[in-house]
């Protein structure tokens, strides 16, 4: 994953889907934390089921989308804290501690052990409801407004699938975890163990597929 992702349009869904994985749930426990009132946060799960919500972009640190609702095309720019260098740091560290955890994030896991550690080392990880800062273009008084709250739900199901975005968005893009594991392994005298380097060395070469394909 870049720095800079356009994620495809979601397509409408017929059933509310809070999360399925475990950190998927975490996200949208903060979604629910942030929203002002109960009937706004039933108003943006149907806007999010919808298919109003336009391609989503996610940065470190930032996301934007489109949402039209009966109203008028708004613009909504969210934020969420990226790490600091010490954490960055220290969550590559939790990565590279057991070799099955970069394997995990590939097959689309993100293991609890690994959030666990990473919170003893004082990273978190998954954001709380104060940190999901927004703004758009609408006139409505609360924020997060309706269509803020729509973005952040979709962006849970974006989560769900690839725990990567959740690295992305706290300012550790895959492509970043990848070539700093990758590094660590080919230093002199690593304790690394073999399927770590291996698992890295697979992850890049595909990187280098898909980048040929586009």
């Amino acid at each position: 994953m870049s720095r800079t992702v356009l994620h495809p349009r979601l397509a409408p869904r017929r059933s509310a889907v809070r999360g399925t994985t475990w950190w998927g749930k975490a996200w949208v426990r903060a979604v629910d934390e942030a929203a002002y009132a109960e009937a706004e946060l039933v108003a943006a799960r149907v806007l999010a089921r919808s298919g109003h919500v336009g391609q989503i972009t996610t940065e470190p640190g930032r996301f934007v989308a489109s949402v039209e609702d009966r109203r008028g095309l708004w613009t909504v720019e969210g934020t969420i804290p990226v790490l600091d260098p010490a954490d960055v740091d220290a969550l590559v560290e939790t990565v590279a501690a057991e070799s099955g955890r970069i394997a995990a994030l590939l097959a689309g896991d993100l293991p609890h052990g690994l959030v666990e550690h990473a919170e003893e080392a004082g990273v978190e990880l998954l954001p709380y409801g104060a940190e999901l800062g927004s703004s758009c273009t609408c006139d409505h008084w609360t924020d997060p407004c309706v269509h803020a709250l729509a973005v952040l739900h979709q962006l849970a199901w974006l989560v769900d699938a690839d725990p990567f975005l959740l690295l992305q968005l706290r300012g550790l893009p895959r492509d970043d975890l990848l070539g700093r594991l990758h590094a660590r392994s080919a230093a002199p005298d690593t304790d690394d163990e073999p399927d770590l380097e291996a698992a890295v060395e697979a992850a890049l070469y595909a990187a280098r597929l898909l980048g040929e394909d586009g």
